[in-house]
């Protein structure tokens, strides 16, 4: 699946959400937002970006997610594929930073449509 198939996906998660305002954990969160996007910020340290809840694990997720975006360290994404798996979850985004040629191996391995190239937060803005 390419980029632009993938931005047409309508329920996200964002793997590494963050109430800081000048990280990308930040921005790709409101940008989905602003587009209307269905968005589920994770992350263990935060309750919930501007009175958005925040669930803390992968596991919490609500409901079936079209696409996941993952922006934390490679070991944590290594981690955190076979959640996304168990999960149901089929495409992942990875952000640049978020991945090593071990978190790729696996990930193909497990079978999931991967974007690498692009950054959503870049993509996002031009749409």
């Amino acid at each position: 699946m390419n980029m632009n198939k993938m931005l047409n996906l309508k329920r996200w998660a964002l793997l590494g959400a963050t109430t800081d305002t000048t990280r990308f954990g930040y921005k790709i969160f409101r940008e989905l937002e602003d587009r209307g996007y269905t968005v589920y910020g994770i992350n263990p340290k935060y309750d919930s970006i501007d009175g958005i809840k925040l669930y803390k694990s992968i596991e919490e997720l609500p409901e079936l997610i079209d696409g996941i975006n993952v922006i934390v360290n490679p070991k944590i994404t290594l981690e955190a594929l076979p959640k996304i798996k168990a999960k149901g979850i089929k495409n992942v985004w990875f952000q640049p930073g978020s991945f090593n040629e071990e978190v790729i191996e696996e990930a193909k391995k497990l079978g999931f449509n991967i974007e690498l190239e692009d950054c959503m937060h870049v993509e996002l803005l031009k749409l």
